[in-house]
């Protein structure tokens, strides 16, 4: 059998990623019942860097939010992020006027673009039961030409997303999130395609072989995942939760990252007691300098000057919103109010 591992490491955080992806963030925080208004009871506020925490004491992290967790308004440029919750709920609102409620396996996809100012909180909905959040954050970078494209998201929600599940001969079946690229199944069935990304996405282009696939293991689970499209992009695994695995029947130490062929075909099988995840990423490359200063990421040092100039003067549309880091009502459902528009879109029905 052929090897397609060309490297593996240790699994640091956040998850450092080849072109043209920038990074990978992993949020599991095991929020409690709320205080009643959506936030974390007053008690477990006490011994953290409020505004600043990520000690992941009693399981969970405030970060920038208190009470409510979150990262209230901040800006970004030149780049996108695609945000995957799994469980738990986030609130956005933006520069553009904006606002949505997402989560239980939505997909929010947003082009910063040019510029905007958003925020993300993580509301605690429920005073009775406890709050999981289950979140990745990817940050996608725009090749040059489209740095200053408008700023737009778009929600992908759980219901358009497709699924592909394995049983293997054991009965344990493996599920692949189909998040981004074209899926086309090595066992059997119809290629599954998932929503398209917004237009100035790199994924969005047909040549650039752009995929974020979530695979999910059950205990003694097994799956081959496909090649590539293209041989020249690049492709990285990550294996982020669970105990033991099999990349092409090479055994994993510890959580670990893999830089793959991507000619090859990949199997894993999950040898834990436990459910396992792996994560992948894959693109061809943007081959661009990259110049990052925080939420700006460009392609030269002038540029990130620039950002920052053009944030301090214009604030990317200013601010709407009357605090930093705005939470819907507990009981409003998912939803999204797009720039420009007085309609909500709520996902279809399962």
């Amino acid at each position: 059998m052929n090897n397609p591992i060309r490297a593996r490491k240790p699994l640091s955080s956040p998850w450092p990623a080849a072109d043209p992806f920038l990074f990978c963030a992993f949020h599991l925080d095991a929020y409690p019942a709320s205080d009643g208004a959506q936030g974390v009871p007053r008690h477990h506020l006490r011994g953290r860097d409020l505004g600043s925490d990520f000690s992941g004491r009693d399981g969970f992290s405030l970060y920038h939010g208190a009470p409510i967790p979150g990262f209230p308004a901040h800006p970004h440029r030149g780049f996108e992020t695609v945000t995957v919750v799994q469980s738990g709920l986030v609130d956005h609102s933006d520069s553009l006027g904006a606002t949505a409620r997402y989560g239980q396996g939505d997909v929010q996809w947003l082009t910063a673009g040019g510029g905007v100012m958003h925020s993300e909180m993580f509301p605690l909905a429920s005073a009775n039961a406890d709050n999981p959040l289950d979140l990745y954050q990817i940050w996608l970078n725009l090749p040059p030409e489209d740095k200053m494209a408008p700023a737009a998201f778009k929600m992908l929600w759980s219901p358009t997303i497709p699924h592909y599940r394995h049983r293997n001969a054991t009965g344990a079946t493996a599920t692949v999130t189909v998040v981004a690229g074209a899926y086309t199944p090595v066992e059997q069935g119809p290629e599954l395609v998932p929503p398209a990304p917004p237009p100035s996405s790199w994924a969005a282009r047909p040549d650039t072989d752009v995929a974020i696939w979530l695979v999910i293991l059950e205990p003694g689970a097994s799956i081959t995942l496909p090649a590539a499209r293209d041989v020249r992009s690049l492709r990285t695994l990550y294996f982020h939760y669970g105990t033991q695995i099999r990349v092409n029947g090479v055994p994993s130490q510890g959580q670990e990252l893999y830089e793959v062929d991507a000619a090859s075909t990949i199997e894993l099988h999950n040898d834990g007691a436990d459910e396992a995840r792996v994560m992948l990423l894959q693109g061809v490359p943007i081959r661009a300098p990259v110049a990052a200063m925080g939420p700006f990421v460009m392609n030269t040092e002038q540029e990130l000057w620039q950002a920052r100039a053009d944030f301090g003067r214009t604030q990317f549309g200013g601010w709407p919103w009357p605090e930093p880091g705005p939470v819907h009502a507990p009981d409003q459902q998912r939803f999204a109010r797009y720039p420009g528009s007085s309609e909500a879109d709520y996902p279809p029905a399962s």
